[in-house]
Order: C-alpha cells, then structure tokens, then sequence
C-alpha cells in the first residue's frame, strides 16, 4: 500500500506520482532521465524544490473510488435496499448474551484466576491477557452504545453502563452522544475526535511520542483526571465509575489481593490505551469530511491476530459499520461483502495489514496540519 516515491519520502500507493507529476504533467522518468534533468536545471531546481508543497497523504486516490452506486442491492449511500437491510439489522439477544459472558469470562475471569492462583506469574500474565479483555468489554461497550447488543433498550444500557462500560472507564451515555456526533459528519466540524484523526500521516518521531505516553500511561493520567474533575463537577456518570472503581479496590485490598485491581487499572492504562490508539488511528487517520464513506473511514485487512488481539467482534470491518451503523457486529463482514461485490470496495483500497497501515501513518514529512475539534468528545482516546 505504499512505496518510496521519485522525491524520496515514504507515501501511500494511490498518490505515489503525485509529486513526479507536480510538473508538466508528465513524471521524469516519461520525460527520460537526460530530458528531465535539462528541464530541471532549465526551470532553477533550487527554485522548484523550494517551492514544493508536501502531498503526503492517506486519502483514497480518484481511481479507487468507483462510481457504481446504486445497485440492485445497494442504495445511492451504499447502503443495502430494505429487505437486505432489515436482514442484516437483526439482533439476537441469545447469542448476545453468550458474548457478553465471554467477554467477562476474559476480562473480569482472568484477574480473578490471576487472584486465586495469587503468583507473580499468574499476574504477569493476567496483566496482558487483559489487552484484549479491556478491548472486550470496550468494543461490546461500543455495540450497546449504538443500541445494536439487545433489543430490550432498559437491558441494553444497564449492560453497557454497567456491565462493559464503567469498569473500563467509559462513560457510556456521554460516549454515546458523542460517538452519533461522529457518526452523523465524521471530519466535519463538529466532529468530537476531529483532533485525534487530523494532521496524518504524522512523522516517525510524533508517532513513537503518542505510542510512548499511551504505554507509559501518560494518555491513561488525563483520562483520570477528567474523570476526577467530571466527579467534582458533579456529573454523575463520572460519579458512578469513580465510586465503582473505589468499592473494587477497596474489595481487593478486603479479601487481601489488591494486585488484582492494580493489574486491572496498569493494564487499562498502558497496554491497553496503546492498542486503542492503534485502532483508532486504523479506522479514521488522515481522513477528510465526505458524503462518500472511503474518505472517511480505512478499508484494512483482518488478519486473525490482529481479530484476537486488536479488533474483536469485526470492529475492524469499520467501513461497513459506518456505511450503516444500525448492523450489529456479527453482520458487518457480510455488509463488506456485499461492498465488494457491488464493486464499492475495489482490492487497492485495503491495506494488506494493520502493520502496513501503521507504516504509511508515520511516513509524514511534518507538513501536515493538525486540526482542533469543536465538539465535545467522552470517548477514551
């Protein structure tokens, strides 16, 4: 998904001439290389350089971005027609019900274990099988808060409340307003994590220094000090998590194993922002505001490592959720293919691997503008 362009630099694939075509057109090795450089000098290549402005980007190029809407299945939006959506949109709370369990069971289970085998290695271990229960409980949080984990809406938010949501330091009811902001104009003005996703790709040396405060909980201690603040402020949701956390420390230290709190908050606060940072940026990165949801939300591939680890319950298939974000998780692979085959989602469009993704991200050149978010945003980011 990208290469060393002519000018040097590392830039995505769609726009790797971008910068060979700046001038007449035409790329110097079309022109032939003894031409080329006659032009070059010609026009003061002093000058030229100079004068460049960087055209690094993560955005889809022309050519990935068919025009094929509508077809027999899908509508001008992309969307599919009503007696495939109404499919796709159903929700089954039996199932839901076995994923919520086996969220727990790999969240809450593992530090418990961890307590009653009560050895360092068995915290040391708990501490990173937890990078994916919190990514568990965080992205079913996420299902609840789109009202897509149960039909009955009163047994939806008190799971996502209290179940997914709070123990992980999400504030699910201010997340959700939020989060349909996002969704309803993502990059536009009012986006509230306009912030996060602007001013890609970044430089290699601005992407190790977001890395390095995620994992070394620097992200993690503002978290907590808005949720101190929020608590202050009175705002109960951040009441309710605050005293939740309170009671469970305080129920470690009662039955004599507070390593299993620490290990639950370290592992949040280190391990675990770092992986949603990685997410986050996968999903919306450098993207710009559209009616045409390629320019808004990544097409990467899903490996089954980066499923277990990362992006649980096909959060990662993030184009089809956005095309339609009524489509509960277990449907959006179905949702993507149904993009593919209408020709929507052409192969150039995906990255062959999170990992590529993460290289084209870093590969600025420090030009790149950063962007201020207007809106107001609870997410944990």
């Amino acid at each position: 998904m990208a290469a060393t362009g002519s000018w040097g630099g590392f830039v995505p694939s769609s726009n790797e001439s971008t910068i060979e075509r700046a001038e007449n057109g035409r790329s110097p090795t079309e022109l032939g290389s003894a031409n080329a450089l006659r032009i070059l000098f010609d026009t003061n290549i002093y000058c030229i350089i100079d004068s460049m402005v960087s055209t690094l980007s993560l955005v889809p190029g022309s050519e990935l971005l068919p025009d094929v809407l509508p077809t027999e299945r899908l509508n001008d939006r992309a969307k599919p027609v009503r007696a495939i959506r109404d499919e796709l949109r159903k929700i089954s709370n039996t199932r839901s019900a076995l994923t919520v369990i086996g969220a727990v069971l790999q969240s809450f289970g593992v530090v418990i274990a961890a307590g009653v085998i009560n050895t360092w290695w068995a915290y040391v271990l708990a501490f990173f099988l937890m990078a994916r229960g919190h990514v568990c409980l965080n992205i079913l949080g996420h299902e609840a808060a789109h009202r897509l984990l149960f039909t009955n809406r009163r047994v939806n938010d008190f799971v996502g409340r209290f179940v997914l949501g709070y123990p992980t330091f999400q504030a699910m009811l201010g997340y959700r307003r939020a989060h349909f902001a996002h969704h309803r104009d993502e990059m536009g003005p009012e986006e509230p994590d306009l912030a996060l996703y602007a001013g890609y790709p970044v430089t290699p040396a601005s992407w190790h220094r977001k890395l390095v405060r995620d994992i070394t909980g620097q992200s993690a201690l503002k978290n907590f000090k808005g949720l101190y603040y929020g608590a202050k402020k009175g705002r109960g949701e951040a009441r309710i998590i605050l005293g939740m956390h309170v009671v469970a420390f305080a129920g470690s230290i009662a039955v004599m194993r507070p390593l299993v709190y620490v290990v639950w908050i370290l592992s949040w606060s280190t391990v675990w922002k770092f992986s949603n940072r990685l997410r986050a940026i996968a999903e919306h990165g450098g993207l710009v505001r559209s009616k045409d949801r390629r320019l808004t939300s990544h097409v990467i591939h899903q490996s089954l490592i980066a499923r277990y680890w990362m992006v649980p319950y096909h959060t990662g298939w993030h184009l089809a959720h956005h095309v339609d974000m009524g489509v509960p998780w277990r449907n959006l692979p179905r949702l993507h293919r149904e993009l593919v085959d209408a020709g929507y989602v052409v192969p150039g469009l995906e990255y062959p691997s999170y990992r590529a993704f993460w290289k084209a991200c870093s590969s600025g050149d420090g030009t790149a503008k950063s962007m201020q978010a207007t809106g107001n945003s609870m997410l944990d980011v």
